[in-house]
């Protein structure tokens, strides 16, 4: 059978600098959709909102005078449902979960560990761990290659000394046995960068997009906008570990596709940072409920039940 042409474009990228970047969100969206009925869709955006500006981005849906054609674009009615995707990553969970990976070979322990989080050990705390789990983890290190460690067990050795009885303690406690993986860790890193740099959220969700367009057994083929990260190696890795049977990097203003997928990134992102932030609009998030992947990484229990959905747009 032929492949399943996907179009994909992201926001909130800040690569492996995720616990004091820009955006507290990651967000991938896919479109699957002809490239003409997509033309017709960014075009009627277009007249609908009037704007002088030649390249137009998910902010302009995003103003209040707006709302009406952001409604029309993610409503039941409009052109993305039942033809999109969004993968979400809540940036300081995924830090934590790579984290535990890492050290325990458990990501499933991260969840417990991350809801206990600054309410249970105290935000200054919290975020300090937090930081100093991005620099274990990530592939460059300003410094002395131990340095990471360092500073990591000593954030560590912070949260301990709240003493907790739960199993987040627990957790941390298995942790304070993990130097040497560290060490392995940092020394790997400073002998050999890793192909697929472990703290850059695109890669992953780039997985788990061919996944869900894949997930009938079609084959599938990626159209995705330029990114830097996406070097000829990666994407021979994300090939060989996926579905995808073709994968092309575009400009994103010569794929109307890409361009609904870019617009969907920017919605999802800021709609979900909003959410996860506790001033999120209701009716704008129930919007977007259907498009939300159920394999997002996402930590924070009140938003996640919230932006998740207990199914996603069909593959159609």
């Amino acid at each position: 059978m032929p492949p399943r042409e996907v179009a994909c474009d992201e926001s909130g990228s800040d690569g492996e600098n995720l616990t004091s970047g820009n955006t507290d969100v990651f967000a991938h969206a896919s479109v699957h959709m002809p490239l003409s009925s997509a033309a017709g869709h960014v075009q009627e955006i277009r007249d609908r909102i009037r704007s002088p500006a030649e390249e137009y981005k998910a902010n302009h849906l995003l103003r209040e005078k707006h709302r009406s054609t952001l409604e029309w674009l993610l409503g039941a009615s409009g052109p993305l449902h039942g033809h999109a995707h969004v993968l979400l990553v809540e940036k300081a969970f995924f830090v934590v979960e790579r984290m535990v990976d890492l050290l325990l070979g458990d990501p499933a322990a991260a969840l417990s560990l991350f809801r206990a989080g600054g309410e249970r050990f105290g935000d200054e705390r919290w975020r300090h761990f937090l930081g100093a789990s991005n620099e274990l983890v990530r592939a460059r290190s300003n410094g002395e290659p131990g340095a990471p460690v360092e500073e990591f067990f000593r954030a560590l050795d912070a949260l301990r000394r709240t003493r907790p009885h739960d199993e987040s303690g627990e957790i941390l406690a298995l942790l304070a046995r993990s130097r040497e993986r560290a060490l392995a860790h940092r020394d790997r890193l400073a002998r050999s960068p890793a192909v697929v740099p472990a703290l850059n959220p695109l890669v992953p969700a780039i997985v788990g997009t061919a996944a869900y367009w894949s997930g009938d057994g079609h084959p599938v083929s990626l159209v995705h906008d330029e990114q830097n990260v996406l070097t000829a190696q990666r994407i021979a890795w994300i090939t060989e570990a996926t579905r995808i049977v073709g994968f092309r990097l575009v400009d994103s203003r010569d794929d109307a596709r890409v361009q609904l997928a870019d617009f969907l990134a920017g919605i999802a992102r800021k709609l979900a940072s909003d959410e996860l932030n506790g001033r999120g609009d209701p009716a704008l998030t129930a919007l977007l409920r259907p498009y939300v992947g159920g394999d997002s990484l996402w930590g924070d229990e009140r938003s996640g039940a919230l932006l998740r959905s207990s199914s996603t747009a069909s593959t159609t």
